[in-house]
């Protein structure tokens, strides 16, 4: 099956999740909508802005069915309040009251399922926190989002997660370009020369996570790109830490540099200074960027294929499945390969 052949078929657990089921959900929860609602920008779960009764603004994120257990977006949670009871800028989960034909869950309670004759539905509420896209060309700011990682990453090393995910090149890599190939999403004529690079980019990956095995891993974001993080006057702060997982300190640091080798390595060293007045980094994570970016790379496409199915998705990556895609794919592939057998930046 190609991806341009796939169903666009209503995606199971999201068909009934129309306006009038998020604000009945809300009212379930104490919390009474007044009509007005706004969808936010997200294509993993369906989150919604829900303006109340009282005034008040909160945040209803609907999250994806089967994407995550009920163990693992807990733990999500847990870690977000446990950053924000330190003063480190996390939007976290409301605790939900006890409510007619609404399961709760965990302790405290952060997360409903609401029983509905529209669907079953799992859903967090928090409070709405604004923002802008950081200026990452002041390198004032750059530091300062340092600084933000270094106190994350401080709350992060205390303890390992237990049920989210691990960054590795099994799981990101490998078992990612698989899912490609065995559901055909690769066209024929593009195919040999992807999963050559691919291939070839893996194999550097995998000698780069083994040459690196002692490098310690700790709770991360995860996704801390620019478009996950919202500034204010006071600074950054982020509102959702859907993909928290585990891995080397440096995956939350690379995705916020941008252009060539020289102005990588003047906003590394902007966002080291930044982190280090917290906590101490180790550079030998640095030989991992690229392999991590490659990481990223396939995996974002495996993550696109499995959701094609979602409607959400055909119209937001239109060209995913063509020839043009997939050709540019290994040619990106192969510019990894070669940024990988290059020196690692240095700070």
């Amino acid at each position: 099956m190609t991806a341009a052949a796939s169903s666009h078929s209503p995606l199971p657990g999201y068909a009934g999740l129309d306006p009038d089921c998020v604000l009945r959900t809300l009212d379930a929860l104490g919390l009474r909508g007044d009509g007005r609602l706004l969808q936010l920008n997200s294509y993993e779960n369906r989150v919604f802005q829900v303006f109340l009764e009282d005034g008040g603004v909160v945040v209803a994120k609907f999250y994806r069915p089967s994407r995550w257990s009920d163990a693992q977006i807990l733990e999500e949670h847990a870690f977000a309040c446990e950053l924000a009871a330190e003063d480190v800028p996390v939007v976290a989960p409301r605790i939900l009251p006890a409510a007619p034909g609404i399961e709760l869950l965990g302790t405290p309670p952060t997360l409903a399922r609401w029983h509905d004759g529209a669907g079953n539905h799992r859903v967090a509420v928090s409070d709405r926190h604004a923002g802008r896209a950081p200026e990452l060309e002041d390198p004032a700011v750059l530091q300062w989002l340092g600084r933000f990682l270094g106190r994350l990453h401080i709350v992060g090393a205390r303890r390992p997660f237990a049920q989210r995910r691990s960054i590795d090149a099994a799981t990101f890599g490998h078992a990612a370009r698989q899912r490609l190939l065995d559901g055909g999403f690769v066209p024929d004529s593009e195919c040999t020369v992807w999963s050559g690079w691919c291939d070839a980019a893996l194999d550097r990956v995998d000698r780069a996570f083994s040459s690196h095995i002692d490098v310690p891993r700790l709770r991360l974001h995860g996704d801390f790109h620019p478009g996950n993080i919202m500034w204010r006057d006071a600074g950054p702060h982020v509102v959702d830490l859907d993909d928290a997982c585990s891995g080397p300190a440096v995956q939350d640091l690379w995705m916020l540099l941008s252009g060539d080798a020289v102005a990588m390595r003047a906003q590394l060293a902007q966002i080291l200074a930044g982190y280090r007045v917290f906590r101490p980094f180790d550079e030998r994570e640095l030989a991992l960027i690229e392999p991590l970016r490659t990481l990223r790379m396939i995996h974002h496409s495996a993550w696109i294929a499995e959701r094609w199915t979602d409607p959400a998705f055909p119209a937001a990556f239109p060209w995913f499945g063509s020839a043009a895609y997939w050709s540019q794919q290994a040619t990106q592939l192969r510019e990894q390969v070669q940024a990988m057998d290059e020196p690692p930046l240095l700070s």
